[in-house]
């Protein structure tokens, strides 16, 4: 099982390190540090003329200074808003590709159980998360040093919380797996996501935003400020109930997606 399941994983990454699609995703993630970097400087750089810009407002609302706990807390947003998005195109992309180069029917020929593809294809989306987010944590490091924020330093709960809003970004891909076989492409679960972004943003501005899963991470991570706190453990329940719901509609799906062409 574990052979099997290694072999998966090898096969998979194989394909993802074929495709110009991973290099576009780290780059497209990697703004997030770069506009902080950029935020960073025009507030140190205390120019009058900038001074009801966009970008000047949105540090004065965030209440950011220059040092690296601010740093970090926009990295945090960065994934918990941007996040949403990119995972999204990257779990979307691992489980809908095959459908788009109609391959499908020969991956499910290979003498492997479909488990095991659809588990490598989880895992794989987690390991590709994770790389992006802490590729994004040592690009803010280097950019934090250029900017002259001195010692790198930051609380653990600062950590702490970019690792959360992490996993809790990540909890929402299984749903967009399940639409990406149903769908059988990417056309169908990137509009899905599309969907959630739209809706989260009309429900987190009635105020239960953290009663909806696509909008709970961007809360978490602080990007709404003091709505933060209207976080409870029901809205926990909420988005891990439709992480393992999606789970399981993918693995029903998978096991019999030789039904549907």
């Amino acid at each position: 099982m574990m052979i099997e399941m290694y072999s998966s994983l090898i096969a998979e990454w194989y394909k993802v390190r074929r495709s110009s699609f991973l290099w576009v995703t780290f780059v497209a993630f990697s703004l997030g540090p770069i506009m902080g970097g950029l935020i960073l400087f025009l507030i140190a750089s205390a120019d009058p003329a900038l001074e009801g810009g966009m970008l000047m407002e949105k540090a004065k609302m965030m209440g950011f200074e220059v040092n690296w706990e601010s740093y970090m807390a926009l990295l945090a947003q960065v994934v918990g808003v941007g996040g949403v998005l990119v995972f999204g195109f990257v779990i979307s992309w691992l489980f809908g590709r095959e459908y788009s180069d109609q391959t499908t029917k020969d991956l499910l020929a290979l003498p492997t159980s479909r488990n095991s593809i659809l588990s490598a294809k989880f895992i794989l989306y987690v390991l590709w998360c994770m790389a992006l987010v802490l590729s994004n944590f040592i690009l803010a490091l280097v950019l934090g040093k250029l900017l002259g924020l001195g010692l790198i330093s930051f609380s653990e709960t600062s950590l702490i919380i970019y690792l959360l809003t992490t996993i809790l970004v990540i909890c929402l891909g299984p749903p967009i797996a399940f639409f990406s076989l149903w769908g059988q492409g990417y056309m169908v679960p990137l509009g899905f996501v599309t969907l959630m972004l739209v809706i989260s943003q009309i429900i987190g501005a009635i105020g239960y935003g953290h009663y909806f899963p696509w909008a709970l991470p961007g809360l978490f991570s602080g990007s709404a400020g003091v709505y933060r706190d209207l976080i409870n453990s029901l809205s926990y329940f909420i988005l891990l109930s439709v992480c393992v719901s999606g789970i399981i509609a993918t693995y029903w799906y998978w096991n019999r997606s030789d039904q549907h062409g």
